[in-house]
């Protein structure tokens, strides 16, 4: 680990802030939009649906363009979508320009993390590539508590004159455009450089990182080499397909746990009898556990196989959101809704680390990206499918739908997840060829 690669990780932690700033920010200003624009049942679920359909189209297409076109391009284009849109959406008149700019803006939302993913994937060494990516996700999740607070602030005011809905928007896209011109320092990942032919380029890169270095640095081990550029149709077929249905799988799967409690906690609140600033102030203390839990993974992410952190972690949120479900004390609302995002996000931490891992580099983005549009999917259904559980049969209900889906994943991923932890992508990649 160098200065650079450090460095690295602050600009895509802070990038994946504002991802998770916005994908948290449309539940949380839910109740408020719904008596701005006056929003029937159907069009508060297509609100909440909008930015995760957005999200599902742009993982399933952006992910394949960064193998195409380099990650960091793609890095630009997802971030500057989300940015411009976001801003054109504070300043939505009406409820039908709110849903097309949360859509268009959820395109760049839905590239962002698996290209977060790849990308610090290609570039980190083995050895810390957990414990790394957990520290940019920890910078990354300090968002939701953030979209939390500052809703908790802002909403029921109008600062200036202007509602303070649109300046949670505000803050978003603004925050977003200056990562943007960050990003521009970042290189373009060697390993596609180095898979597109590009050689004198990826070693410049390379170069650079062992200028960075603090000491000498030992010879290169000998690996595996990696295999010719393949195209996505590779994922249909063996060695890799066993891992592409356990990880497109698992995505559509984890959405009800992770996104599900996380998107639909201040409406569950407001089922249980709660009001509008009792609910708020409740989600934003539950959402302290999101950089909270992040942070628990990062001394521990390194020490447990990979596959069994994500199953253990998951069998806690089924337990941890039973509990919430059926809790009708305040105390243990809190308590019970902080200790499901903490857990759930040493579980997203593994899972992310996970799925940069598993496939080969002209596969790596293709994959994680194909595979992370259906959770968006999966989070765009979510209000139509876990809202009328809610409504008809109460939070206890709901969660035990939530509890199934996470029970399903555990078998998914204990049965067909390869181990990772500690090993090169490329001991990785040839273990699916043996």
């Amino acid at each position: 680990m160098t200065r650079l690669h450090r460095y690295f990780i602050a600009v895509v932690g802070v990038a994946t802030f504002f991802d998770l700033y916005d994908l948290f920010l449309a539940s949380t200003v839910s109740t408020v939009l719904t008596k701005e624009f006056h929003v029937s049942g159907g069009e508060l679920k297509l609100l909440l649906a909008s930015a995760f359909v957005g999200a599902f189209v742009g993982a399933l297409t952006l992910g394949r363009l960064a193998d195409r076109i380099g990650r960091r391009r793609a890095f630009l284009l997802t971030l500057g979508l989300y940015s411009a849109f976001t801003l054109l959406g504070a300043f939505s008149p009406n409820v039908g320009m709110l849903v097309v700019c949360r859509f268009v803006a959820g395109i760049g939302i839905g590239a962002e993390l698996p290209l977060a993913d790849a990308y610090l994937s290609d570039l980190l060494p083995a050895k810390a590539r957990g414990r790394a990516i957990a520290w940019a996700y920890t910078i990354g999740f300090c968002g939701v508590p953030a979209a939390g607070f500052l809703a908790r602030a802002l909403v029921g005011h109008s600062p200036l004159g202007v509602d303070g809905w649109r300046w949670l928007f505000v803050v978003g896209a603004l925050g977003a455009g200056i990562v943007w011109l960050l990003r521009f320092g970042l290189p373009e990942s060697p390993r596609w450089l180095a898979a597109k032919g590009r050689h004198a380029e990826a070693d410049r890169v390379v170069r650079r990182l062992e200028a960075a270095a603090p000491g000498p640095l030992a010879e290169p081990v000998p690996l595996p080499p990696e295999p010719e550029q393949e195209k996505a149709s590779a994922l249909l077929r063996p060695p890799w397909r066993r891992r592409a249905v356990m990880l497109h799988l698992f995505q559509l799967l984890q959405a009800f746990g992770y996104y599900g409690f996380g998107s639909l906690v201040p409406i569950v609140l407001a089922a249980k009898g709660f009001g509008l600033v009792t609910s708020l102030t409740f989600s934003a203390l539950t959402f302290l556990g999101y950089p909270i839990g992040s942070a628990l993974s990062i001394p521990i992410i390194e020490r447990v196989e990979r596959k069994w952190l994500i199953v253990g972690s998951a069998l806690g949120m089924a337990a941890f959101g039973l509990g919430f479900g059926f809790a009708t004390s305040e105390v243990l609302i809190a308590v019970l809704g902080f200790c499901y995002t903490a857990v759930s996000n040493v579980f997203s931490n593994a899972f992310h680390t996970y799925q940069g891992e598993l496939f080969p580099t002209s596969l790596r983005a293709t994959a994680a990206g194909s595979a992370y549009s259906l959770s968006r999917l999966a989070t765009a259904a979510m209000p139509f499918i876990l809202i009328p559980v809610l409504t008809d049969a109460g939070a206890g209900a709901m969660f035990a739908v939530v509890a199934a889906a996470m029970v399903l994943l555990v078998l998914d991923i204990a049965l067909l997840g390869p181990r990772t932890t500690g090993e090169s992508l490329e001991q990785i990649a040839d273990s699916a060829r043996s």
